[in-house]
């Protein structure tokens, strides 16, 4: 096999990202190609590096938007240039993921390969679903069947007959909604009683799980009846009957709430996070981009200037980002900050800085501006003292006139701008508009002003949910205020996880 490069095909989990393992995080971060479906997680694709090429093949039933001999030859391509390729399929590659083709199309063209296995979408769902897919005494056999037949290719149609004669068995069967009520007959005409207790469940592990429950022969009705469809898991089987007893996570706090969150892409990724962890769907809709745009001839002086100022002043992770990314080009020892002391806004930002080894001597309990001021003010270190405020394009203006107030020397270091971002043609802003969501959450003023610069392109269709406005804090409350948008509820504190506690309170 070929040395000069490697293709790993990775299982990418059934949707959770937390099942998603420690190998295939590592390999996205690394890979110089991707290659990916339709049920991987968006989130995987944030993973990768900025110089990655990436390619989406998805499939659904019915639509193959790139054909498997094309995706083959993409990877083989991409191999013998030398290049690392992850191609990364939902649930596991060798579990009805065409994963064993594709390394046999490898093995053919001289490629070197390795697998990484996933969860696997059957035990995502009985795990999430409350159905134990095996159960002393009750099911001892697990089978795992495909309800998708080719009707060109002989020899592989599924003999259900033959399944429903099988005792103490639990039947999985992926890609069989389209064939339900046809499989469930079978199955009973081969012996199977029409009581045997059996569920469907979509999604699995993700905040827009659904599930439903009957019997063999009540469950076609009830499907309809809930509306369920593709990707999801049909399982048939004793295991079944009690799945509500052990249920946990159709019971978490947010289960089944659609959420829509404002912040950039990069800092969504915490607070999609801990929405997901109570069972939250979650939209992302990053109405702001912030991005580096240091005055390189301020940022010089400043510099040069270092040792005579006593305190340099954070107002957000970024600023920490990109101070630190500039410094370490003209310094290679951060002993030159000097006695430089270090203060910001958040804990966020703190833990920025920590991961220089410094310390922050003043951070105050309330993340705003004005609290910063009155924290460094309480410190009596401020007459004639020469601070330095790393800002974006939109100034602390309170922040900095508070310092002069108290008598120090400030100077501005802008380092990074934020921008409004046109959502206009974003399939999940589309998803918004269509269906709405249970609450919107707003972490910053300029992601307020944005959504409402947009207002005409975010419309709700009729019949949408109109969600309930969330507020992080006090500027962020004001802004929305005065934008026509008066929150419905406000973060008893300006974090993210009081900002989730008060959208416990009102779902």
């Amino acid at each position: 096999m070929s040395s000069t490069g490697i293709v790993y095909l990775v299982g990418a989990g059934p949707g959770d990202l937390g099942l998603v393992t420690f190998r295939a995080k590592e390999l996205v971060a690394s890979a110089d190609v991707l290659v990916y479906d339709y049920l991987v997680h968006p989130e995987l694709v944030k993973w990768c590096r900025t110089d990655c090429e990436v390619f989406y093949v998805g499939k659904k039933a019915g639509c193959h938007t790139v054909p498997q001999e094309e995706i083959e030859a993409l990877l083989v391509k991409h191999a013998q240039a030398g290049k690392q390729v992850v191609r990364l399929k939902g649930g596991d590659p060798y579990i009805f993921g065409r994963g064993g083709e594709e390394a046999r199309a490898l093995v053919k063209a001289g490629v070197a390969f390795e697998v990484v296995p996933g969860v696997t979408a059957a035990l995502a769902a009985g795990a999430y679903a409350g159905i134990p897919l095996t159960y002393r005494n009750l099911s001892t056999s697990l089978v795992l069947l495909t309800g998708h037949e080719d009707p060109n290719k002989t020899g592989t149609q599924v003999d259900w007959r033959s399944f429903g004669a099988l005792k103490h068995t639990t039947l999985a069967i992926y890609m069989g909604m389209g064939r339900l009520e046809f499989i469930l007959a079978e199955l009973q005409a081969g012996g199977l009683a029409a009581t045997t207790p059996a569920a469907v469940v979509q999604w699995a592990s993700l905040g827009r799980q659904r599930s439903v429950a009957g019997t063999v022969a009540d469950l076609p009705a009830k499907v309809t009846a809930a509306k369920l469809a593709a990707p999801a898991i049909i399982f048939i089987g004793e295991v079944v009957r009690d799945h509500e007893a052990i249920d946990w996570f159709e019971h978490l706090p947010l289960f089944g709430r659609r959420v829509a969150i404002t912040r950039t892409r990069d800092q969504n990724s915490e607070l999609r996070e801990k929405l997901e962890t109570l069972g939250a769907e979650v939209l992302e809709l990053p109405l702001i981009t912030i991005s580096k745009a240091v005055d390189k001839h301020g940022f010089v002086e400043i510099l040069a200037e270092l040792g005579g100022y006593d305190w340099i002043v954070f107002t957000s992770a970024n600023g920490v980002r990109y101070f630190f990314e500039d410094f370490l080009k003209g310094f290679k020892d951060i002993r030159a900050l000097g006695l430089l002391r270090f203060a910001c806004i958040g804990r966020a930002t703190a833990c920025e800085i920590e991961k220089y080894h410094i310390r922050v001597e003043c951070m105050p309990d309330t993340a705003t501006g004005t609290s910063l001021a009155e924290a460094l003010i309480a410190t009596g270190s401020l007459d004639s003292a020469k601070i330095i405020v790393v800002t974006g394009n939109l100034n602390r203006d309170k922040l900095v006139r508070k310092l002069e107030a108290a008598r120090a020397i400030v100077d501005q270091l802008p380092l990074y701008k934020t921008e409004k971002t046109d959502l206009t043609n974003d399939p999940v802003a589309d998803d918004f508009r269509q269906h709405g969501a249970d609450a919107i959450l707003f972490a910053s003023s300029s992601a307020a002003e944005s959504f409402h610069a947009q207002a005409e392109g975010l419309k709700l269709a009729p019949g949408a949910k109109k969600p309930l406005v969330g507020s992080i804090g006090e500027q962020t409350t004001e802004s929305l205020t005065e934008l026509g948008m008066p929150p419905d509820f406000i973060a008893a504190k300006p974090s993210l996880d009081a900002l989730l506690a008060a959208l416990k309170t009102r779902l």
